[in-house]
């Protein structure tokens, strides 16, 4: 392509976003098209005034046998910004073809947080591999970061941060952020620290531009800081970000040094990554990424599946108990479904509820049973009204009052149970240390068949409508 003709595919590219700034599929097919005729600088041309995420996301869209080619054609723009923004099974897929000295030079140009984010899901032969690529302060950082939890402060902070000791002025400060070229550029805050490193105050760039340069630090600074545990959980620390609107935190180690920060921009990606997380474990479907390999969304599903079926056969035990009295009434096996489906719902509804103010803090000790006496409130209104309702039409349906009132009261039933187990059951998991997001559903699903089939069976049979 000419120079003319570059220039006039890189001003096309810059109007390939639709109007929620996602590339137009029309675009990306205008890429592959490129690829497919060996076009590697036409594709490039095309590419080149994304932005990084764009390029990302690019890649995510693109067919994945053209990913590869895609790579290569694009090998000078594939930065540590493009690879930090890419989704994690794409990544995964373009780091395995990538040797490791590519992965060093690409992990070197992020921040540790982000380098620890492309490194830490590589099989540990390779992991090694980067490591000794790398340079021996990189390394070393990363190495301190992969040796904490996953999903803890310490994967998520980065070391990349302005730490000044308390006794130098503002000038001081202001000096030794203009005479240093290796700091860090992005930074909201400058933590202020004590002799052995521990943090004792922090000052807003705003504070230090409108300070005059001989006032001291110590005299400016905010004494009063959020510091987060290394070892603390990422959704907790999402949490006291949200809680008390942090822009950035200092993040301390077991003796209460000062060892990273942790940024806002950090915990937007936490909190979607937690919200998505719990809303997919609820219906347990793992990951559920749709660039995760088909054996792998397989292994998640189906286990799933199998504890449902588990569950569907303890309800199918219930309806054999009460074989003659379906087989007098067949109206019976046709109004069935309705109290369990029902049931099932207001099961669902409850725990989506709880499984949220659990995962915000909003449900602790202190308020379990004012939330436990909430949802029973809510159960027996939702009850009353249901079971009103169903009651009134299958007694005019079927011209039978008792069958009316029999489906009436167990669907009251079931709906209080469902209540209640859709509070007690991700109570109980949270209790027990696990995640009331994985496994709630199964259990919620189980009590609100089988109690809805035995109350409404039971219930018919005590009534001797089949007799």
């Amino acid at each position: 392509m000419s120079e003319i003709e570059l220039d006039q595919a890189a001003a096309e590219a810059e109007t390939q976003l639709d109007e929620d700034d996602r590339l137009k599929p029309e675009f990306v097919s205008a890429v592959i098209e490129h690829l497919e005729q060996g076009d590697e600088e036409g594709a490039r041309a095309l590419v080149a005034p994304l932005h990084p995420a764009d390029i990302a996301d690019l890649f995510e869209l693109a067919p994945s046998d053209w990913r590869q080619p895609l790579a290569v054609a694009l090998k000078d723009l594939l930065d540590g910004d493009v690879f930090a923004e890419m989704n994690d099974w794409v990544r995964e897929d373009l780091i395995d073809e990538l040797e490791p000295a590519q992965v060093a030079d690409i992990a070197a140009e992020l921040d540790t947080d982000d380098a620890v984010a492309i490194i830490e899901d590589m099989e540990p032969a390779e992991q090694r591999e980067v490591l000794r690529a790398m340079e021996p302060d990189d390394r070393a950082a990363i190495e301190e970061a992969l040796s904490y939890p996953e999903e803890s402060a310490g994967r998520l902070m980065q070391r990349e941060l302005i730490a000044v000791p308390e006794h130098w002025t503002v000038g001081d400060v202001i000096d030794y952020l203009r005479g240093n070229d290796d700091l860090t550029t992005d930074f909201w805050e400058v933590f202020v620290v004590d002799p052995a490193h521990h943090p004792v105050g922090t000052c807003a760039l705003s504070w230090i531009l409108r300070t005059p340069r001989k006032v001291a630090v110590a005299d400016v600074m905010k004494r009063e800081q959020t510091l987060i545990p290394v070892d603390m959980d990422q959704e907790e620390v999402a949490l006291r970000f949200q809680k008390y609107a942090l822009i950035s935190a200092a993040v301390v180690d077991g003796s209460g040094r000062l060892v990273g920060m942790i940024t806002a921009d950090d915990i937007v990606h936490i909190i979607q990554e937690e919200a998505s997380e719990d809303a997919l474990l609820l219906s347990g479907v793992g990951e559920g990424d749709i660039n995760e390999p088909v054996t792998q969304s397989y292994r998640n599903r189906v286990r799933w599946l199998i504890a449902n079926l588990a569950t569907a056969l303890l309800a199918s035990f219930v309806i054999s108990w009460f074989e003659g009295t379906i087989e007098r009434m067949v109206a019976l096996a046709t109004l069935m479904p309705i109290v369990a489906g029902v049931g099932g719902n207001a099961g669902t509804q409850t725990m989506a509820v709880t499984v949220r103010a659990l995962a915000t803090n909003q449900l602790t000790q202190s308020n379990t049973w004012r939330s436990i006496v909430r949802e029973l409130r809510i159960a027996l209104l939702n009850g009353g009204t249901v079971a009103t309702v169903i009651g009134i039409g299958v007694a005019l349906v079927f011209a039978n009052g008792q069958l009316g009132a029999v489906i009436a009261a167990a669907m009251m039933t079931n709906i209080l149970v469902a209540g209640m187990a859709g509070v007690l059951v991700p109570l109980l998991l949270d209790r027990l240390n696990q995640d009331p997001a994985v496994a709630s559903s199964v259990f919620v699903t189980m009590m609100t068949d089988s109690m809805g089939f035995l109350a409404f069976l039971g219930l018919a049979t005590a009534a001797g409508l089949a007799s």
